[in-house]
């Protein structure tokens, strides 16, 4: 592309109506550029891949985590609706995690299996 614009450039045929401006299509279209952002967004989501975590359903707060207590760690769990069915049980929770907030946003919660 660099290599034609040269070309064009050097011949002088940008005075013939020919923009040669870069533009991409998200500057020529802002409704484009939201559409391209909010997909790219979904296709971050989408590559982190879902993990099984176990634990214990346990109210901190008014909110419910899971606690990990191999890790010594409480997870926040973004569906709090699944979660209240399993308050005070031992469940795996298959889950992406944002590390940056140590949030599990729940896929699916199951009882877990005791031995």
């Amino acid at each position: 592309m660099k290599r034609i614009l040269t070309v064009i450039a050097t011949l002088g045929l940008a005075g013939f109506g020919l923009n040669l401006s870069a533009q991409t299509p998200s500057a020529q279209n802002p409704a484009a550029a939201a559409q391209q952002q909010q997909q790219q967004q979904v296709d971050t989501q989408s590559q982190q891949s879902t993990q099984s975590f176990e634990g214990k359903i346990m109210k901190s707060g008014d909110k419910l985590v899971l606690q990990d207590a191999s890790k010594q760690t409480a997870y926040q769990l973004d569906d709090q609706d699944k979660a209240k069915q399993f308050e005070g049980q031992k469940v795996k929770v298959v889950a992406t995690m944002d590390s940056s907030t140590n949030t599990l946003h729940v896929v699916e919660i199951t009882p877990s299996e005791s031995r």
